[in-house]
């Protein structure tokens, strides 16, 4: 029984100096930061200062991680992608994709938890091994479970701006172009080449048919189907707009 316990010692042992001197190693690669011994970068991915990277990520070799970004556990990089300084990057995000084109992330955005960025669009008129393209500007908080993906053909970029809040499961799709302070709340859908401005805000459930243009200051109110332009200013919330039918028609009925 002594026998068993000093081996038992031993392999603890042993194994707290072989995760040390991973760690210490996989640190050497990141000055400044850490790499836990359980993620797996690529030789060839460039990691800036101060960068994190948690246990079981993954790094790509075109990867670029900007100084103190921080990848939370489950985490991954793939393809060529550009990720900018001061980013968060949640637990199981996934950014890029390892298909011919870009994806390039700003500075201090956040990623939220299994979100999927920068992936391929699902537009049949994409060819395979074309290039296409995902640029995002800086301060964003992109949250839990959206999707945001690159554009459809190589002559054109899905775009998004600065300082803008997307809220959990929205999707934005190819060949949009989103501006700047916008508010997107829970399942915000923009299907592809829509175009929004700035300051805009959206509340739950809102669908934008593809090819729509979004005016600036617009407010879209909760369960609300865009399908045409939408001028600057405008105030729209077809669920208001039911309700206040539906109400004057059972005033009419209940006259009779």
């Amino acid at each position: 029984m002594a026998a068993v316990s000093r081996a038992v010692r031993r392999l603890v042992v042993s194994s707290r100096r072989l995760h040390a001197s991973a760690s210490e190693g996989a640190a050497r690669e990141s000055p400044g930061g850490f790499v836990h011994p359980a993620a797996v970068v690529h030789p060839d991915a460039v990691i800036g200062q101060g960068v994190s990277i948690g246990p079981f990520c993954t790094v790509g070799a075109s990867a670029r991680i900007g100084d103190a970004c921080q990848l939370h556990a489950g985490s991954h990089v793939m393809g060529d992608t550009e990720l900018g300084e001061g980013c968060v990057v949640l637990t199981g995000a996934i950014l890029g994709a390892d298909i011919p084109g870009k994806t390039i992330i700003g500075e201090n955005n956040v990623i939220g938890h299994h979100a999927v960025v920068g992936v391929k669009c699902q537009d049949l008129k994409y060819k395979s091994g074309d290039e296409i393209f995902l640029h995002i500007g800086n301060n964003n908080e992109i949250r839990e479970y959206c999707s945001i993906h690159r554009s459809s053909k190589c002559c054109d970029c899905t775009v998004i701006g600065d300082n803008n809040l997307i809220m959990g499961s929205c999707h934005i799709a190819h060949d949009c172009r989103i501006g700047n302070n916008n508010i997107f709340a829970n399942n915000t859908l923009f299907a592809g080449h829509v175009v929004v401005e700035d300051s805009i805000h959206t509340a739950g459930a809102v669908v934008v048919h593809q090819f729509c243009h979004i005016g600036s200051f617009s407010f879209l109110g909760g369960g609300s189907v865009v399908c045409r332009v939408n001028k600057p200013l405008q105030f729209l919330c077809q669920k208001i707009i039911l309700c206040v039918l539906l109400t004057n028609l059972l005033r009419l009925l209940l006259q009779y």
